[in-house]
């Protein structure tokens, strides 16, 4: 695992590096931030209830884009990104980096859409009121996908989000006795909303 991190973490420092090394045409670099809409996975208690879907609530991200090509590019992204989930009025926060590495092409005017994988590193995770055991692996992998509008420097757009492998954060709930432990599924399942600045 820990090789699989270090790998993930060249792959971002290089495709950042890349695009002062292969600035052409429709390459840009500059700012992002914007709202996510999110759920993190499900939420299911050991003793045996029936699953539950968190509430979604509003985050928030801001960060740096890189673009490399015009019509096809690759866009490789760092992100500082806070969700939270409601469950039943107790609510789970999830700070992290993201580094999406994505591949897009132009399909019409300044419409594009684009995909590729998520690396995400939890940074801390926090349930009001109760006490987080552990996260699983604070490193795992996602898929993004959406749609974008590009203006000369300016660009929005919408994607979604899903983790790909399960990723569980335990915690001790007192309300449910004794030595009984639940658990949180952390992976992201979100809509994110994005406004971008080329520099």
């Amino acid at each position: 695992m820990k090789n699989l991190k270090k790998a993930a973490l060249l792959a971002v420092v290089l495709a950042f590096v890349g695009l002062s090394a292969h600035a052409q045409k429709g390459s840009a670099f500059g700012f992002k931030g914007g709202l996510n809409y999110s759920a993190n996975g499900d939420y299911f208690e050991s003793i045996g209830d029936n699953a539950k879907n968190p509430d979604r609530n509003i985050g928030y991200h801001i960060g740096l884009f890189g673009k490399i090509g015009n019509q096809l590019y690759f866009r490789p992204e760092l992100v500082y990104t806070a969700t939270k989930s409601d469950y039943d009025n107790n609510v789970f926060n999830i700070k992290k980096i993201d580094a999406p590495l994505l591949v897009g092409i132009k399909v019409l005017g300044p419409v594009s859409v684009f995909g590729g994988p998520s690396l995400q590193y939890i940074l801390d995770t926090e349930f009001e009121g109760i006490d987080i055991d552990n996260v699983e692996d604070d490193f795992s992998v996602g898929l993004n996908f959406g749609i974008g509008l590009n203006f000369n420097k300016i660009g929005i757009d919408l994607r979604y989000e899903r983790g790909f492998n399960d990723n569980e954060a335990t915690f001790i709930n007192n309300n449910l006795g004794s030595g009984v432990s639940s658990r949180i599924d952390t992976r992201p399942d979100q809509l994110i909303l994005s406004l971008s600045i080329a520099l």
